[in-house]
């Protein structure tokens, strides 16, 4: 598996990633109308590059294929993090998410993560802060503010 950084090229095999990843690993824990309004197969892929772009992004490559990826912002707002359906429990996302924690020199890293995702942040040491209700086309999600103290490093 190779970790490297997001290319403008990705952006649409990422968009295909989210939606399929989306409607398949999280159908066990949200109802088919919740799942439609999340990844409703249309991404406005412009602003999504430009999003991408302006973040640290991450993507994992295996087998010649992107199998995951990841961002986060300056602030330590771990916006995205996605693993392809046929490539769940591999270590992908423990690398993206190893990569992206070690981004910036920030205190904590934040995220808004699904309840599928939950357990994953949970081994990784985040807590939850907050549960709450995402609401997006009149459809409710429910998700989770999650927090993880990150140590100090020495600047080098």
């Amino acid at each position: 598996m190779v970790i490297r950084r997001y290319q403008p090229s990705d952006c649409g095999q990422m968009a295909e990633l989210f939606y399929q990843t989306v409607h398949s690993v999280n159908a066990k824990d949200y109802t088919k109308e919740q799942l439609d309004v999340w990844a409703t197969g249309k991404v406005d892929l412009t602003r999504w590059g430009q999003s991408f772009s302006a973040h640290y992004t991450v993507v994992a490559i295996l087998d010649n294929m992107l199998a995951g990826f990841g961002d986060i912002d300056e602030t330590g707002y771990l916006d995205r993090l996605y693993v392809h359906k046929d490539y769940q429990r591999r270590g992908i996302a423990t690398a993206i998410c190893d990569s992206l924690e070690q981004a910036f020199e920030v205190e904590k890293v934040v995220s808004h993560v699904s309840i599928t995702a939950r357990p994953f942040f949970e081994a990784r040491g985040y807590l939850v802060r907050k549960e709450q209700q995402v609401v997006r086309e009149g459809i409710s999600l429910t998700n989770y503010v999650m927090e993880k103290k990150l140590s100090f490093r020495p600047s080098s």
